[in-house]
């Protein structure tokens, strides 16, 4: 298996996607390809032992920095690592592709670049967020802000594909994000998707709310990307004010600290629990291939991660069993965009 990496991607780059790349090598087994400028890389190589022959380099002399209009960078920078990448795992040198870029370049060129599934009408970021019942995924989490009824019913189709595959659930139950429980609340979006998805192919449980996000109500919780996104930086937020809430109590003066001895080991699975970097990226479910999106302030840790998810997207053929879960080309729900 070859896994393609924009090693000039994230805002480590390109020590972390390295360093993750040499570890990938060590203990996983895969083939990496490190796109990016090729003095940097093999650089960081020489700091990192891993197996002879399982990593390679290709040069690009250009990177999409997040402060350039994604859609244009990926048409006008060709020599990106980004574009690069992309156009490799297109054009069958590679398995997956990962990038810790800039987000909106990296959902243009899987959409541009890698294409679209036939039938999918809008592809989707999907975002593993942690919950009292165990990892959940929410979907649409920042690439179409505005969307339809039908997409919304899509992502929960991939969505399902997704965690029974990658996460495990045998039959994963999906929620439609609004704000009510009943059937007619939300507004005319969450309303129409609502219908459509009680005759969905997928275990439909109704509306949930905010709060049922971090209770884990729903396996897979369906929305457009504007919510989602909403909903995905307030548990970062909120993630990071915990932590530090709780540094702040537990090195409040000696009693303190010797309590936070005493409950280390719980503090340390809280911790791991709600640590986005135990998954590593956001797939981009609806393309042709195997993309992953990883945060821009990975670390090697969640780089590594990301490499994980690959591997197992591909093992698991996720991108083939989401274009064989679509109704024919010719179904009135998903029309629109069909190539």
């Amino acid at each position: 298996m070859k896994i393609i990496i924009d090693a000039m991607g994230g805002d480590n780059a390109p020590r972390v996607p390295v360093a993750a790349a040499a570890k990938a090598a060590r203990e996983l087994d895969v083939n990496i390809v490190l796109i990016g400028r090729e003095d940097l890389i093999r650089s960081e190589l020489q700091k990192h032992k891993y197996p002879s022959g399982r990593i390679e380099t290709v040069n690009a002399d250009e990177v999409i920095t997040n402060h350039e209009e994604p859609a244009k960078a990926v048409k006008r920078k060709k020599n990106s690592s980004l574009v690069k990448a992309a156009v490799m795992l297109k054009n069958g040198g590679g398995d997956a592709m990962l990038s810790m870029g800039n987000t909106g370049a990296v959902l243009a060129a899987g959409t541009l670049i890698v294409g679209r599934i036939r039938g999918i009408i809008r592809p989707a970021l999907a975002v593993i967020l942690p919950s009292k019942k165990g990892p959940k995924l929410l979907l649409d989490a920042g690439a179409n802000a505005n969307c339809k009824p039908e997409n919304l019913v899509q992502f929960a189709v991939m969505g399902s594909i997704y965690m029974k595959n990658i996460i495990g659930s045998d039959n994963p139950t999906v929620g439609l994000m609004s704000i009510g429980e009943e059937e007619g609340k939300g507004n005319n979006l969450t309303k129409a998707a609502y219908l459509l998805l009680k005759t969905a192919p997928i275990n439909f449980i109704g509306n949930i709310e905010g709060r049922d996000v971090m209770d884990g109500t729903a396996d897979v919780m369906t929305c457009d990307g504007f919510v989602g996104n909403v909903v995905l930086k307030t548990i970062e937020g909120m993630g990071s004010f915990v932590g530090g809430a709780l540094k702040n109590i537990f090195s409040d003066g000696i009693l303190a600290m010797l309590g936070a001895l005493c409950v280390k080991g719980g503090l340390n699975r809280f911790k791991s629990e709600i640590d986005y970097r135990e998954y590593g990226g956001a797939p981009l479910l609806g393309v042709r291939g195997t993309v992953i999106k990883g945060h821009g302030s990975s670390d090697e840790r969640a780089a590594f991660s990301a490499i994980v998810q690959a591997k197992k997207a591909v093992e698991t053929n996720l991108v083939e069993k989401i274009k064989n879960s679509l109704p024919g080309t010719d179904a009135p729900d998903f029309k629109e965009g069909i190539e």
